[in-house]
């Protein structure tokens, strides 16, 4: 495994103050290496969104980062950084230099009234003043052919492209100042299958020419089983596996993470029964007692109403779980 990149340690999110606050993400210890693409799944609520808001210090109003640290790690011989320590000015430097997000709609995130060439140029102005006209304009050109769309499209406006080409315009913008870190918030939900994978496919290419790394969070496990190296699974705010990719696919430990992954039918071999979770995510203003999937878990037992498992190492393989069935059973252990 290659250095690490970034590193998050313990980080809580509440929305909110004092006893009325929501409790969005609880204890995430996640360490993205570099030139990896990280998968981060889990369904709506779950925690995924809030986690890039907070790394990349957008959380709005009235999230908050209640605790832990989010570590950059840059290498070349320059020190550590502390994303939560950074002050405004620092922090409006670091952001799309070192580390840029491709929000969630990012086919409608574009400016209506701008062409294209206004906002590549825009961004590559506001960090690099002292880049000519000509350079920013050739910039722009080749941060189009690096997604596959012609330069000659630089003169248009949002509304004359398709969905695709929106996207793969938000893609080059957050590449533009050929940054570490790429997060990329359900990039492609508003698409196609097509043209999911061909986005994704023209991403993967990317990474590799460029060697950046991605945090990749979609509720759309299959495409993460496709594309990431690792994937972590959240659930009510908390991670609740970690492996590589293929570890996922061939032995979901936790049951939740099982539950995801026959939600949807297999594209290759035999058939198989779609089982799907029964039952909903649990509101998180009243989360309910032990492991917060144990009411909707089919094979909860004891200890699961009544004691939160923590994320710990699983034997036979390189992952972490967090679920009774291996943490008491093959560990031992006790209240977490």
């Amino acid at each position: 495994m290659t250095d690490p990149v970034l590193e998050i340690r313990g980080l809580d999110v509440d929305y909110g103050l004092g006893d009325s606050a929501v409790r969005a993400v609880r204890d995430i210890n996640l360490t993205l290496h570099r030139g990896e693409i990280l998968g981060l799944a889990g369904e709506s609520g779950s925690g995924k969104s809030t986690l890039a808001y907070a790394v990349t210090r957008l959380l709005p109003p009235p999230g908050v980062i209640t605790g832990g640290e989010v570590r950059y790690r840059p290498g070349n011989g320059r020190p550590a950084v502390d994303i939560l320590d950074l002050g405004p000015e620092e922090l409006r430097a670091f952001r799309w230099q070192e580390i840029s997000l491709v929000f969630q709609g990012a086919m409608n995130s574009l400016n209506p009234v701008h062409t294209v060439r206004s906002q590549l140029t825009d961004v590559i102005a506001a960090h690099r003043p002292g880049a000519s006209r000509a350079a920013r304009n050739d910039r722009a050109a080749e941060l189009l052919s690096l997604v596959g769309i012609s330069a000659d499209r630089l003169g248009s406006y949002p509304h004359q492209l398709s969905g695709g080409m929106r996207q793969r315009v938000m893609i080059a913008m957050a590449l533009a100042l050929e940054p570490e870190i790429v997060l990329l918030d359900e990039p492609t939900t508003a698409l196609d299958v097509v043209m999911q994978r061909q986005i994704l496919r023209q991403l993967v290419r990317l990474r590799e020419e460029l060697g950046f790394s991605v945090v990749f969070i979609t509720h759309d496990i299959s495409l993460l089983l496709e594309f990431s190296d690792r994937v972590a699974v959240m659930y009510g705010g908390r991670i609740v596996e970690e492996a590589g990719a293929k570890e996922i696919y061939r032995d979901a430990r936790h049951p939740y993470s099982h539950g995801l992954l026959h939600s949807f039918p297999a594209l290759h071999g035999p058939r198989r029964e779609l089982t799907g979770i029964p039952g909903s995510p649990p509101d998180l203003k009243s989360m309910p007692s032990g492991c917060a999937f144990h009411p909707r878990c089919p094979k909860a037992f004891d200890p699961c109403a009544t004691r939160v498992p923590a994320l710990a190492p699983a034997p036979a393989g390189d992952r972490s779980v967090a679920c009774w069935l291996h943490t008491e059973h093959e560990h031992g252990s006790g209240d977490s």
